[in-house]
């Protein structure tokens, strides 16, 4: 029987979705019908009763939380950031989901990458927080840097990690005084410095390049930003947003239908998707 699903959003123009989707569900041979929804806020209440008729459904950009009123039970990562990206329906009800964190952690370990070290985090707004919970929660020395503009909000995240870890670890700098006497395990950029089309921009100086072992990057238009072209020439361990991307849809097919894959599995997936945005999305 064909599976039904879909993703909600505002404008999902060059989402990319679809094709990590279809890609997973062919893997193991399932029927399926995978549906684009566009909805402003004031469409939402309309769409609900036709999404929550499919068996799941992904949510992005401006519904994430007001999609909640909606279904019946929140899984503990949905709870924590009280926010959705996926629903699944089974015996009749509907339970929400935050598979963002799952393919945060998840691209991390792929990496070999502990976040159990001192982790140099640039930015901390949208996904960003969550790298930054997610990173403290799994033990890291965190060092958030942002810009001056940014230190309340900086401020407020460190607030949330330590009312649910207060031993964690967490050091606020701003990005232009980061200190590079320090030796870090993970550099991460979740601030948009260096996405397309403004590619010739790197968010941090060669020479925080150079103190981190590893470095995550969350943008994935390009693949490879100047950010991780110059830590590949430094020789660094290296990885671009796409695979936060697919991570967090292999999470949906495991809540959805129980399916797994493997890791050689993923990382085809991820380089498609990779050479499909430069194709489709210059």
């Amino acid at each position: 029987m064909k599976g039904r699903y879909a993703i909600l959003g505002g404008s999902l123009k060059h989402t990319m979705s679809p094709p990590i989707h279809a890609r997973l569900f062919e893997l193991k041979n399932r029927e399926f019908q995978y549906e684009i929804i566009e909805a402003d806020a004031t469409e939402l209440e309309k769409k609900a009763d036709y999404l929550n008729s499919l068996d799941g459904y992904n949510i992005t950009i401006p519904h994430k939380v007001e999609i909640i009123k909606y279904i019946d039970v929140l899984d503990k990562s949905a709870k924590r950031y009280n926010s959705v990206n996926c629903v699944c329906r089974k015996d009749g009800k509907l339970t929400g989901f935050n598979t963002d964190c799952d393919g945060f952690l998840r691209t991390i370990s792929s990496m070999g990458v502990s976040l159990s070290g001192k982790v140099l985090l640039i930015g901390c707004g949208g996904v960003g927080r969550m790298m930054a919970i997610e990173s403290a929660l799994e033990g890291a020395e965190l060092y958030i840097a942002v810009l001056q503009s940014d230190i309340p909000l900086a401020v407020q995240v460190k607030k949330e990690i330590l009312e649910t870890k207060p031993d964690a670890k967490i050091n606020i700098v701003l990005n232009t005084e980061i200190d590079t006497g320090i030796k870090y395990d993970l550099l991460m950029n979740a601030c948009p410095v260096g996405m397309y089309p403004k590619t010739d921009a790197c968010p941090v100086s060669d020479e925080v390049i150079a103190t981190c072992e590893a470095v995550f990057e969350v943008i994935y238009n390009p693949r490879e930003t100047l950010l991780m072209k110059k830590a590949r020439a430094m020789g660094k361990n290296c990885q671009g947003g796409m695979a936060m991307l697919v991570w967090q849809a292999v999470s949906a097919h495991e809540i959805w239908d129980g399916d797994t894959y493997s890791d050689e599995e993923v990382s085809k997936i991820i380089a498609e998707m990779e050479e499909k945005v430069e194709k489709d999305f210059r």
